[in-house]
Formats: structure tokens, C-alpha cells, sequence
């Protein structure tokens, strides 16, 4: 086999030519694209032939356009070629509609990717915020202390009867299951329902109820853990002092809210729905400015220490005072203006509850003019049924008090009305002395006079 020569660049053709001489010996047709031939033998150098030379007549007919070839010595290595399709290659404006097609691909694939990573660093936007911090608490006294400590111990009631349903709140007394709260809660109730705030529920049955301290105790068994919550005293109470009330406001559970005493010593009366009286009653009250809601009633009022030093019982709405379940306050809801059952109050009436399901009202034995209009209590001329409105050898007439005699003040503190004496009678135990301030004919004395007992409703 012959030695390979180094020969010129095979000719690259940008267009075809018209008509090309075929250097092939006749009979022998060209070969075809992608075949391999037997190199021809490499022609003798001569005149024509070599770099730079020019290249011979193809033997184009007459007229037809020159063909451009590609001469990579030449002056103009790559000169401007025609219109027509040359052999394998592309018109000019393809090689433009392909970089075009390419930038309009490259610039969507790009919006694409940009929309994408717009997305997902949206979904990675984090705004500053404080680290969960370790439960450390919160001080004893503070608000959100005295409730992690008296919520265990509240309690919702929900109370079924033969008028309806209602709501209410109670308190734990002790771990035998007793449980205290208002009587206008489960009045005639056929069934109750007390939820702790673990959401635990069990069935309560009535202990003893009394009106007249609008009091009541229920109790529940079978659960354990109970946590009673501590009596403060309520002889302690200062006006200004700051308090906590919890209770289940229209069937919201374990809410929470702040305040002060607003005053100590308020005279209210509350309930007489059933118009007779018998459901009336008389609270020396804790005033706050604690909300309290319908379904806030026997709720605890809690001091600083979490001890409970009231009962929340009654609300004033526009024009009036009444228990929570009267018409006006439901419509009037809390104006800051609540009143709590001193605990000390409670306590006694919830002892004499438990222990023989009735409560005693401390008495003087006289029958007092509710219709007076004078300031101070006047005694009644009559009794009822007609008997002396002052009651033999009572605790009244032992005193020496009279019909006619207008009681202005006990032990000091001045009585405006009959209501205000029964109350301030109330806020006493049987047995214990007071000092009445009585006037008879113009001129004012002073009677002792030892309360005696008498049984609730």
C-alpha cells in the first residue's frame, strides 16, 4: 500500500454548483455520503495547483452564478455566499431563527427556575420571633400564678330543671367532694353536672341549699385528686386590694379575670323571682370591679394568695341588682360593678350545710314596716297573721325593743332601710351581741341585744 501524502483540505461547499465536472473515470459513479472509497492517487504539482492558486474551470454553463468555495489560505477565508441551499449546510436565517429559538427557550427556562425559587424561598419566610423559652412559671401572687393555682380546684356546673338549663361555677371545699356555689345555680335542679378543668365530668347530687344566703353545696364521688382551694379571711379585706375572680361566663370554662374590691360592707339584695319573698337574698357584700358574667355566679373571689375570699353571686346591670340569672343582667351583662358572698359568710353556711343540709339565720324576733320610708328600720305595728310584731321573750323583746322603734345603726354603722338591717343582721352567727342605735319619741338609745336562730329555707 502506497504511503499516505499530505494533500489540501477537501473543499467545504456552501452552495452546489450547477453543473461539476466529475473527476471519476466514465462508468464509475460517484460514492456515497458516509462510504468509504480508496483514495485516489495524488495528482503531480503543477501550474494550477498549490496554495493560492486559482481553481479551474468546473465547465459552468454559460450564465450561471459562481460557486463560492471555502479557501482557508486564501484572502477572504470565508467570503459572502448566495442565497441558494448549498450542500449540507443552512441558509443564513435559519442560523438566526435557531439563536432566536434558543434565547426565547433559555429565557423561559430562566423565568421558570427564578419563579420557582421566588416560591420556594416564600415558603422558607421565617419573621423574627422569640425562642420557646423553659416553663418557669410565673410569681405566686401575679395573676397568672394565683390561676395555675385555683383552677384545679373550679369547677363548671351545668344544671338541668324542669324550667331549663343553666350554667354556673363552683368551688372545691375539701377531698370528701363537696363542692360550693350559689343556690340560684341548681334551684329545683332534677340534675347536675359538674365539669373540672381537665374536662373530666361526673354527676353531683345536692347536699343542702339555703336562699336566703343564696348559698348551696353539691357533691360528687369517685374522683380523685382533688384540690381544694384555701379560705382567706374576709375580715381582712382591704378596699383597693387587687383580686382574681374565675368562673365559666355564658358556659365559657376556667375564664380568668382581674380587678380590685371596690368596696366592703355593700348591702344587696338579690333574687325574689318566685315574688313572694322566700327566694330573697341578703348579702353584706364584697363589691369588685372583677368582670363577672351570667355564669360566673359561685365562682371564687381570690385574693393574692389565691384563698378564696368571696362568692361571686350578683351583678348590676343599668337600673338594677340582681342574681345572674335575671333578665336584666343577661341583657345588661358585667358594667364592672360585682358582688361577692364574704367567705366568711360561706363558710359558716356551707358548715351547717354539709353537716345537717340546712342553714340558720341569725334573728331579733321582730317584724319590720318594709314599706318605711324614713331613714333607718322601723318595727312593724303588727306581725304577720296578725300577732305582735315583736316576739315574746325573743331576742328583741329581751332587749327591750319595741313596735314603733326605728333601728338606725348596728354595732356603729348606720341602717338606712330594712333591707340594710337584715343584712347586717346576716353577717353575724347566732349568738353573738350587737349593739342597736334605736329611736323611740324623738330621743335615741342604745340596746344590747344577743342574736338568736332561726332556720333557712
Amino acid at each position: 500500500m502506497a504511503d499516505r501524502q499530505h494533500t489540501e483540505p477537501a473543499p467545504l461547499w456552501w452552495s452546489r454548483p450547477e453543473a461539476a465536472a466529475d473527476p471519476r473515470p466514465d462508468g464509475v459513479p460517484p460514492p456515497r455520503p458516509g462510504t468509504a472509497t480508496a483514495p485516489d492517487p495524488l495528482p503531480e504539482a503543477g501550474p494550477g495547483t498549490g496554495p493560492g492558486a486559482a481553481p479551474e474551470d468546473a465547465g459552468d454553463p454559460a450564465g450561471a452564478p459562481p460557486a463560492v468555495r471555502y479557501d482557508p489560505w486564501g484572502e477572504q477565508p470565508l467570503q459572502t455566499v448566495d442565497r441558494g441551499r448549498g450542500r449540507g449546510g443552512f441558509r443564513l436565517w435559519h442560523l438566526v431563527a435557531f439563536g432566536l429559538g434558543t434565547a426565547l427557550l433559555a429565557g423561559g427556562i430562566g423565568g421558570y427556575l427564578g419563579v420557582l425559587a421566588e416560591r420556594r424561598s416564600s415558603t422558607r419566610l421565617e419573621l423574627p420571633q422569640a425562642a420557646a423559652e423553659a416553663d418557669r412559671g410565673r410569681a405566686p401572687d401575679s395573676v397568672a400564678g394565683i390561676a395555675a393555682t385555683a383552677l384545679p380546684g373550679v369547677v363548671t356546673l351545668h344544671v338541668r330543671a324542669a324550667s331549663g338549663g343553666g350554667t354556673g361555677t363552683g368551688f372545691v371545699l375539701d377531698g370528701q367532694g363537696h363542692i360550693l356555689t350559689n343556690n340560684h345555680v341548681v334551684a329545683d335542679a332534677k340534675a347536675i353536672t359538674v365539669t373540672f378543668s381537665t374536662g373530666e365530668s361526673v354527676s353531683a347530687e345536692l347536699v343542702g341549699r339555703d336562699s336566703g344566703y343564696d348559698l348551696a353545696v353539691v357533691k360528687v364521688s369517685g374522683v380523685r385528686g382533688l384540690r381544694p382551694l384555701s379560705l382567706g379571711n374576709s375580715e381582712n379585706v382591704k378596699v383597693g386590694d387587687p383580686v382574681v375572680a374565675i368562673g365559666a361566663p355564658f358556659d365559657l370554662s376556667n375564664t380568668v379575670t382581674a380587678g380590685i374590691i371596690s368596696a366592703t360592707g355593700r348591702p344587696v339584695t338579690a333574687g325574689g323571682d318566685k315574688g313572694d319573698g322566700s327566694d330573697i337574698s341578703y348579702v353584706d357584700a364584697l363589691q369588685t370591679d372583677a368582670p363577672i358574667n351570667p355564669g360566673n355566679s359561685g365562682g371564687p373571689l381570690l385574693d393574692s394568695r389565691a384563698r378564696v375570699i368571696g362568692i361571686n353571686s350578683a351583678i348590676r346591670g343599668a337600673d338594677k341588682a340582681d342574681g345572674d340569672g335575671a333578665e336584666g343582667v343577661r341583657q345588661g351583662g358585667s358594667i364592672g360593678l360585682g358582688f361577692a358572698i364574704p367567705v366568711n359568710q360561706g363558710k359558716r353556711v356551707a358548715e351547717e350545710l354539709i353537716r345537717t343540709g340546712r342553714a340558720t339565720h341569725p334573728v331579733i324576733g321582730v317584724t319590720l314596716d318594709m314599706q318605711y320610708t324614713g331613714d333607718g328600720a322601723r318595727v312593724g305595728d303588727k306581725g304577720a297573721d296578725g300577732k305582735p310584731s315583736v316576739v315574746a321573750d325573743g331576742p328583741g323583746a329581751r332587749a327591750g325593743i319595741r313596735a314603733g322603734d326605728v333601728i338606725t345603726k348596728v354595732d356603729g354603722q348606720r341602717v338606712r332601710g330594712g333591707d340594710e338591717l337584715i343584712i347586717k343582721i346576716r353577717a353575724h352567727r347566732p349568738g353573738d351581741p350587737l349593739a342597736l342605735t334605736v329611736v323611740r319619741d324623738g330621743r335615741e338609745r342604745t340596746l344590747e341585744v344577743v342574736l338568736g336562730s332561726a332556720n333557712g329555707s
